[in-house]
């Protein structure tokens, strides 16, 4: 990892359900501005639970977690957490919610405070970036898988955010819409983490990758 500023930290994370008791053991995990992480793993590794941990959506029975250099335990330290990091559910109907595809991309920015005369640009910029300009009307339900995925892309990047989370980002895309995806990752103000089983998308976007095996969290050598 590099060694620009540290914007997320987790220390000694465990986690489990009964039925997986040791379904994260003992995790660390640091990211630095800049840095682009890929997660690999089996399903039912933890992968997404890790995210969940991040943003405040599942509670570790042990650790800490710090993000943007604060201690992050209740709910209320979460609120800003969740204006600064984007997150992709695996899922797009997870994140879809409005009417239209304008007022979904507008949601996120006017709830945390933005001016409505700000938004059109702020929407705007952000369906440029994905390749959905024209798409404004659009209701979201209507909307095929990829589109439904680059629209939800658009709706954390008018965001703005500083750290982005993206939970199997290619899952089900044409090759098209990967390659939009890998565009819109190529842009250089962007620190994120990835999970994905898809190891040639992973090589494509990201410089560090690490595996979640049996609980633990370890790097894999670069070929």
């Amino acid at each position: 990892m590099g060694n620009n500023n540290l914007i997320l930290n987790l220390k000694n994370i465990r986690f489990g359900y009964p039925t997986i008791p040791k379904l994260l053991d003992d995790i660390s995990f640091a990211l630095h501005q800049g840095d682009r992480i890929g997660i690999i793993g089996p399903n039912g590794s933890g992968k997404t639970t890790l995210l969940y941990i991040i943003m405040g959506l599942m509670k570790p029975q042990q650790g800490k977690i710090e993000i943007f250099n604060k201690e992050r335990s209740l709910e209320k330290d979460f609120i800003e957490v969740r204006e600064k990091i984007g997150f992709l559910f695996q899922n797009s109907d997870d994140q879809l919610f409005c009417p239209s595809v304008r007022e979904e991309v507008a949601f996120g920015p006017l709830n945390f405070g933005k001016k409505k005369h700000e938004v059109e640009g702020i929407v705007q910029k952000a369906l440029r970036r994905v390749g959905l300009i024209g798409f404004e009307q659009r209701t979201p339900y209507n909307l095929s898988g990829g589109e439904k995925r680059r629209l939800a892309m658009a709706t954390i990047l008018a965001m703005e955010p500083r750290i982005l989370l993206l939970d199997e980002p290619t899952l089900g895309l044409d090759e098209e819409t990967v390659e939009r995806i890998v565009d819109i990752l190529d842009s250089p103000d962007l620190s994120y983490i990835i999970i994905s089983q898809c190891k040639d998308f992973l090589k494509r976007t990201t410089t560090t990758q690490y595996a979640i095996d049996n609980g633990n969290i370890v790097p894999i050598k670069q070929t």
